[in-house]
């Protein structure tokens, strides 16, 4: 199957929740759809699903409109945040509850659930019931039952975001297998950059109900074609400052200058929106020649193998990514160095001028 969304719209009063959404979903494909929370991802995939109508637009299928075909007569599954799982039945029988409904042959019934327990790990759990169960294999319940209606669209609606940090790993890593394994179109959406890039497959970033880009994960990540998309595909939030070039020097507004290396080399004289995630934010001088930034410790956070470290340089707030324990007292002074090689350069539009694809990542 083959899923076009054209176009679409959707008004809700005055407001708009989806606005003029094209994307082309091929069959077997992994979509992931990455935005903050009211981005619209889930009033997208409702319209994928035929939950609601577009105010315009339309949603094809192999080619057929199918707008106006409510969700009952498509081929479609769902899996939502929240365990959805029958409590007073087994999970062999949550998983079975569909295909009963369809009215399927028994040895149909177990061949289906059979393959979706070994797939998701659940054959040691099948006579249990949910209430018996962690949150993760709840959640592999669900995803299990919706994969045995086999569905030509699965769409996953930020289906670990109530899982534990260790649950959400450990299914981050199986998730692709199962989708690959189906041959469905799955369309899963996540307030978090980093699972879309565990995810893979191809990822839209959504902003106030508009696609700002639609492509390969490690592309839209590397190179996001405007100042919106690396701001929704950056956590830490993206770091932003403003540079002037003229020649061969680099300006920047928190003071200093440099060389006009890297992204800068690219691009003619004037004034540029800098982006640069946090990783590139370093607190030792690198080789080369970077651009410097003299700035004032605000707060150190020690996450184990990680330390984020908050500067204030002139009226900006920045964000450092650095290895390992790293405490340095409030107030204290430091420079910071960034490699032109890291750097995003947006015009005054806020669309990419320049960035080096492969290391700007």
């Amino acid at each position: 199957m083959t899923l076009i969304v054209e176009g679409v719209s959707r008004k809700v009063g005055a407001e708009d929740h989806i606005r003029d959404v094209s994307l082309s979903l091929l069959p077997g494909s992994l979509n992931v759809l990455l935005g903050a929370t009211l981005a619209g991802k889930t009033s997208l995939m409702r319209l994928m699903a035929g939950l609601d109508a577009p105010t315009s637009g339309r949603i094809l299928v192999d080619g057929k409109d199918v707008t106006g075909l409510p969700v009952q007569r498509r081929s479609v599954a769902m899996v939502y945040q929240q365990f959805i799982n029958y409590p007073s039945l087994t999970v062999y029988e949550n998983i079975a509850s569909p295909l009963r409904v369809a009215r399927l042959p028994k040895a149909e019934i177990e061949a289906r659930v059979g393959h979706a327990a070994r797939l998701l790990k659940l054959e040691p759990y099948l006579d249990r019931k949910p209430l018996n169960l962690s949150g993760g294999q709840q959640q592999r319940t669900a995803i299990a039952r919706a994969l045995v209606k086999r569905a030509s669209l699965v769409l996953l609606d930020e289906p670990l975001a109530n899982l534990d940090y260790k649950l959400r790993e450990e299914l981050r890593e199986e998730l692709p297998k199962v989708f690959a394994a189906s041959g469905a179109i799955f369309v899963y959406a996540t307030t978090e950059p980093t699972e879309a890039l565990l995810l893979g497959g191809s990822t839209a970033t959504l902003h106030q109900g508009a696609v700002t880009q639609f492509g390969p994960t490690p592309q839209v990540y590397r190179r996001p074609h405007d100042i919106t998309t690396a701001r929704v595909f950056s956590d830490p939030p993206l770091n932003t400052l403003t540079a002037r070039k003229a020649g061969a020097t680099v300006s920047l507004s928190t003071g200093g200058d440099g060389h006009a290396a890297g992204a800068f080399a690219a691009v003619p004289d004037g004034e540029y929106t800098v982006g640069f995630r946090a990783h590139h934010l370093r607190l030792e001088r690198p080789s080369g020649e970077p651009l410097a930034i003299p700035a004032a410790v605000s707060v150190s956070e020690i996450t184990g193998s990680e330390s984020f470290i908050h500067l204030d340089a002139g009226s900006r707030r920045f964000v450092a990514l650095v290895p390992g324990v790293k405490r340095l007292d409030p107030g204290s002074a430091v420079t910071a160095y960034l490699d032109p090689r890291d750097l995003f350069l947006f015009d005054e539009s806020g669309r990419l001028m320049a960035a080096d694809f492969a290391r700007a990542a």
